[in-house]
């Protein structure tokens, strides 16, 4: 894996390690520190989903919030939600914009990702306990239009994955999304660096990682 790409490929490794073990390791810190900070942390939801009845599909979810007795905490909770889902898509960003096929990225793409677990996040924190909220919100998308045309395909998997990170968010299982982020990362990472899939003079997602593909693509753009 020679050339600018497999450095580029190395650095994007790095990069996603360090980044992970340093938010790891601050959370750890924090709740090892200071008294009561879990209770303001969107994690744990996860155990709840996994647990709880299954009887009744419109039973509410808890979310991480109901631990909180108080206004300031209750926003305090969604701040940290709404910051960790922002953190958790960060690197998210850093794989696409590193890998993709640079005739075809779109920063429009790598803006939606980072502000669309936002609005996703405070959504389901708004309409998780009410069933009538829910329907609103239904009826309300429903009438708003919105036309967004991928370049391709494979960027609705980006979409769906930011969608992903502000629902886990939203009902306090941001360890789903942290989880399903790094391994999204990683394999996504390893499929560039193998090339899988790929054949010769066909269609190109990620972008070339070895010296002789450049070149070919460079001499195909002249």
């Amino acid at each position: 894996m020679p050339g600018e790409g497999g450095n580029m490929v190395l650095r994007l490794f790095i990069r996603l390690t360090l980044f992970y073990l340093l938010v790891t390791g601050t959370v750890m810190a924090a709740t090892a520190v200071i008294p009561g900070a879990a209770d303001y942390l969107p994690i744990g939801g996860a155990q709840t989903l996994l647990t709880g009845p299954a009887s009744d599909p419109f039973e509410s979810i808890e979310i991480g919030a109901s631990r909180v007795a108080n206004l300031g905490g209750s926003i305090l909770w969604l701040l940290i939600a709404i910051g960790g889902a922002l953190l958790t898509t960060l690197p998210v960003t850093w794989t696409y914009m590193a890998s993709r096929n640079r005739s075809e990225y779109d920063q429009a793409l790598v803006e939606t990702m980072i502000v669309l677990p936002i609005a996703v996040t405070a959504i389901v924190v708004m309409v998780h306990n009410s069933l009538a909220l829910a329907f609103s919100l239904a009826g309300i998308v429903g009438g708003v239009r919105f036309r967004n045309t991928l370049k391709s395909s494979g960027d609705a998997i980006y979409i769906l994955l930011a969608i992903g990170i502000g629902l886990a968010a939203g009902i306090g299982a941001l360890e789903i999304a942290l989880v399903m982020t790094v391994i999204f990362n990683y394999v996504f990472a390893f499929l560039w660096v193998a090339d899988y899939g790929g054949l010769k003079g066909a269609h190109r997602y990620l972008r070339p990682n070895h010296e002789e593909d450049e070149d070919e693509v460079k001499a195909q753009s002249k």
